[in-house]
């Protein structure tokens, strides 16, 4: 199942780290690429890029000048949309539907305000939880949530760097080098 993230209202100045953390949590969580709408920010395509140069992954972040038209071009050719919001369905009720329909799925994510269309042209209006919270963890827990943990294993294509995992320290290794660059502030004893 192909997901794509839809961010609405980006506003450089105040949303350029949520707008990259929402980017990076969508690619390391299994989606396969985003679309962003608002005002137009290369350096968060920019960050995204030189992320999937270095560790991996096919993830694609485009700009649309008309989320609507995005929309309603996504649900005649391509699949159904998701929109996460603190008013929609609880996810534990609608996450087996969801994750049964075979059709690409666009996840819209919300930014300052979501004009009252999205809730009419989304197949779903999705919680994760009723209570407010950031746009990055509705994303991350919906994700985990629709690939049931499996996208944990997954692997990205490419990666220049791979993290070994540790108890203690931090350890990378650079793909294809012998050598690994270890980065743990402790010593060995």
């Amino acid at each position: 199942m192909s997901i794509i993230v839809l961010r609405l209202g980006h506003r450089p100045m105040r949303d350029k780290r949520v707008t990259t953390h929402l980017f990076l949590a969508a690619r390391a969580l299994g989606a396969e690429g985003a679309i962003y709408s608002g005002v137009r920010d290369r350096s968060v395509e920019e960050s995204i890029s030189e992320v999937c140069r270095d560790w991996g992954g096919n993830f694609k972040v485009e700009y649309t000048e008309n989320w609507k038209r995005t929309i309603r071009e996504w649900k005649k050719g391509r699949g159904k949309v998701v929109h996460l919001t603190m008013y929609g369905l609880p996810i534990q009720d609608v996450i087996s539907e969801i994750r049964a329909d075979p059709s690409e799925k666009l996840v819209v994510v919300g930014g300052a305000k979501v004009p009252p269309e999205v809730y009419h042209l989304a197949d779903w209006n999705v919680a994760v939880t009723s209570q407010p919270h950031s746009e990055v963890s509705a994303l991350s827990i919906f994700l985990h949530e629709l690939f049931q943990g499996k996208e944990l294993y997954r692997e990205f294509e490419g990666a220049r760097m791979r993290i070994v995992p540790q108890e203690r320290g931090k350890k990378v290794i650079r793909v294809g080098e012998e050598e690994t660059e270890d980065l743990s502030p402790f010593e060995s004893i």
